[in-house]
């Protein structure tokens, strides 16, 4: 079933778009997962090619013009979920099924591998962009539990954009087309299907 997104965020393609020395960008998560884990393409569902180069071109593009780039503390924990189901998927592909918790556990040499890939990713993340402060506490949980009602996020998303909200950032980079739906963001993206969306709904901006 094609996916019908309404667009409320204001959408720029990073393929035609330069990053500003007055720009302050939120890197999601699928962006620095690509750019800092070699293993992605190895994986179960592998990134599109355009995936692993346009989005490292234009954060590269970023750091060039004296853009500032921005992490959210909470990506830790999404990025360590990714690699190591991606880490568990190409083990799988080499030696057969295995649950998630038997991989965790099991497999000391493994575990050993995952740990290493998420630090060197961290690594770099931690290079190219500087933290935003994060606070997960009461108030902020009631603004996540607030926007879940109105925008289609997942809990990891609900959580980096109260934090991006808090810090006054409002440019996101991602490929994920569930920020198309957020009010109020400009979001930077090579997503085909909302940068089509968002064209026909009015919400495509070139800057």
């Amino acid at each position: 079933m094609a996916i019908h997104y309404r667009v409320q965020a204001d959408v720029i393609d990073i393929r035609t778009d330069t990053p500003q020395a007055v720009d302050e960008f939120l890197v999601d998560t699928n962006v620095w997962y690509w750019m800092t884990y070699t293993r992605a393409s190895l994986g179960a569902s592998p990134p599109h090619a355009t995936q692993l180069t346009d989005y490292p071109n234009y954060i590269n593009q970023a750091l060039s013009n004296n853009s500032r780039l921005r992490f959210c503390g909470l990506t830790l924990a999404e990025l360590v979920h990714l690699i190591e189901k991606t880490e568990r998927e190409i083990y799988i592909a080499a030696a057969g099924q295995i649950s998630t918790k038997e991989f965790r556990h099991n497999l000391p040499s493994q575990r050993a591998n995952v740990v290493s890939e998420v630090q060197s990713a961290w690594t770099q993340v931690t290079a190219l962009a500087t933290s935003i402060e994060t606070h997960v506490n009461d108030s902020m949980v009631s603004a996540a539990v607030q926007r879940f009602h109105f925008e289609p996020l997942d809990g990891y998303d609900l959580f980096l954009l109260e934090a991006a909200k808090a810090a006054g950032i409002s440019k996101v980079i991602t490929d994920d087309g569930d920020f198309s739906g957020v009010p109020g963001i400009q979001m930077f993206t090579k997503n085909q299907r909302v940068l089509i969306a968002a064209q026909i709904q009015g919400k495509l901006v070139v800057r």
